[in-house]
């Protein structure tokens, strides 16, 4: 999320990019591609251990090709064979073993009716398996693998694409190296660990391959509005895919109501400076029923819903000015819709009446930039004017 360098904490690129776009999965598609054996996240005594145990490897991907090739093989594995095999395994994670060479032996051990679990003396179970659960909710969150309903864990076979980079760089160098660090030198430890931050914080090489779609999480959406503009359906302006599912649930609400006014629903998400995205009506019985409504999308992809019980939960969005004018201004009738393209579904989070919950201290806004104007006289020098003389 952020690095520490001379001293000073900078919000790291991948996270800006995550503000930017709000995908989820591509963010963590992205840290995991980018994680390694050994890396600098680890205390110091186990980064000199496993540097001097020669262990190099990516384990993300190598999981992955394994679980290709438990595809292909029709067998499910499960994550205490995951740990046990491959992310607790010192012949993987020193690259002796492959990932067909680890895939023939779970065969052979399955077909022998063995069962391998990791155990360490004196501590529970937990203790065993805390980190390979952690790197496997990773992938998750990542959208790559799925946790089916028998705890077994299976590649999400509608990221094919982000897979096959994963698995392509299995043999490539590691793109962090350690060499370059004297290990007995407490100063070259120091570099290594701000230098690792750094790497780390930045996007990768294939960050770009990264963008989830709504079909890899499971979601069949309706025709676009670009699809109905282009059969004669729609003029209406285009927006994201956010705004274009509200747009529909919107109409279907209005319609459901009174289908004459399914036609005051209107998207206008690319008309700048109004401060919302799509104008409807409250569409309830009584003298209101016609009323405009200002809704303002904001949407984003994750794997998991929100949970609402924990409360510890909370969630941020960016706001423009115009539209928080737009909240002001509508009050009561603007309301923003926080779009979750989640698993298998879509959520929507209905905040009305923002300028009242803002008052009640239920929602904070903070001004994250602000804009200078300023004229001649607030000049005190200009550098690299040329002379006339």
């Amino acid at each position: 999320m952020y690095y520490v360098q001379d001293e000073y904490v900078y919000i790291s690129e991948r996270t800006l990019k995550f503000i930017e776009d709000t995908d989820q999965p591509a963010f963590f598609k992205d840290v995991c591609y980018k994680f390694q054996v050994p890396n600098g996240m680890q205390k110091t005594a186990t980064v000199l251990t496993r540097i001097k145990d020669n262990l190099s490897l990516r384990p993300n991907a190598f999981v992955l090709k394994v679980l290709d090739y438990a595809k292909n093989a029709g067998i499910r594995l499960s994550k205490k064979d995951i740990g046990y095999y491959v992310l607790n395994s010192l012949d993987v994670l020193s690259g002796k073993a492959s990932p067909l060479e680890v895939i023939e032996c779970i065969l052979e051990d399955k077909k022998n009716g063995i069962s391998r679990l990791i155990k360490t003396e004196g501590k529970a179970s937990s203790y065993d398996y805390q980190h390979i659960n952690e790197q496997l909710n990773y992938l998750e969150l990542a959208n790559l693998i799925r946790t089916d309903s028998d705890g077994t864990i299976s590649l999400n076979i509608l990221e094919q694409k982000t897979i096959d980079v994963f698995i392509e760089s299995l043999n490539l160098p590691l793109f962090f190296s350690f060499s370059n660090y004297d290990i007995s030198n407490k100063q070259s430890v120091s570099a290594m660990h701000t230098d690792w931050d750094f790497y780390y914080s930045k996007l990768s090489d294939a960050s770009n391959e990264f963008s989830t779609s709504l079909e890899s999480l499971g979601i069949l959406t309706e025709p676009t509005l670009e699809q109905k503009v282009k059969k004669g359906e729609s003029t209406i302006e285009l927006g994201d895919e956010g705004e274009i599912y509200v747009f529909n649930y919107e109409k279907d609400r209005v319609s459901k109501v009174n289908k004459r006014l399914a036609n005051k629903v209107i998207a206008l998400g690319k008309t700048k400076g109004i401060g919302y995205d799509i104008q409807s009506v409250i569409a309830e019985p009584g003298d209101r029923l016609e009323f405009v409504k200002y809704i303002e999308v904001k949407s984003t992809r994750r794997v998991t819903a929100p949970n609402l019980q924990d409360t510890e939960w909370c969630e941020s969005i960016n706001i423009t000015r115009n539209e928080w004018v737009a909240a002001q201004q509508h009050k009561e009738f603007y309301s923003i819709y926080r779009v979750y393209f989640v698993r298998d579904n879509v959520l929507i989070h209905v905040i009305e009446d923002v300028n009242q919950k803002y008052s009640d201290g239920k929602i904070s806004v903070t001004p994250m930039m602000y804009r200078v104007d300023y004229g001649s006289e607030a000049i005190d020098r200009v550098l690299g004017e040329k002379s006339n003389a």
